[in-house]
């Protein structure tokens, strides 16, 4: 499968992931949503800074799933793996009151980084605020691409 993150331009993420200080990428929920999964060894994330084209690519190496997480759990995943996720000594309080009640993780540990010619995607479909999508072939929504058939598509879920 191929995803695509969707990140907050004003995190900064895609240049941590450029330069190897963010090593996996974690999504944090209250309920279960995409990549929770869908997700596995060997599938490819495209990565994205909101309004902006994808400029990213890397491989996923090995994925960990966490559910009923409670504050003390959540505490010690950070501290095992915060640091390959790229939070800061000095941010590692305020992200952990940002997830503190959440009681699903999921760490995607990431490879072969990539730098991509820079292209754009129509999320049409895929609501104006998703931030994962996952489906079989980047290309179906690609817009420098010619338009996929509606067969051809094979869109699983954002």
């Amino acid at each position: 499968m191929e995803h695509i993150a969707i990140m907050r331009k004003s995190w900064g993420l895609l240049k941590k992931i450029k330069n190897g200080n963010k090593k996996i990428e974690s999504r944090w929920y209250k309920n279960k949503y995409p990549p929770w999964g869908r997700i596995r060894e060997g599938d490819i994330i495209y990565f994205k800074d909101s309004g902006e084209p994808i400029t990213l690519k890397t491989k996923v190496d090995q994925v960990k799933f966490y559910s009923d997480l409670m504050p003390e759990k959540i505490e010690q995943i950070l501290l095992e793996y915060g640091s390959d996720e790229g939070i800061g000594l000095d941010s590692v309080d305020d992200f952990f009151l940002s997830i503190k009640d959440k009681k699903y993780c999921i760490l995607m540990f990431l490879s072969d980084v990539e730098n991509i010619e820079p292209f754009e995607i129509d999320k049409t479909g895929f609501g104006a605020m998703s931030a994962w999508i996952t489906l079989r072939d980047i290309n179906n929504i690609r817009k420098d691409t010619e338009e996929p058939s509606k067969t051809q598509k094979q869109i699983v879920e954002y």
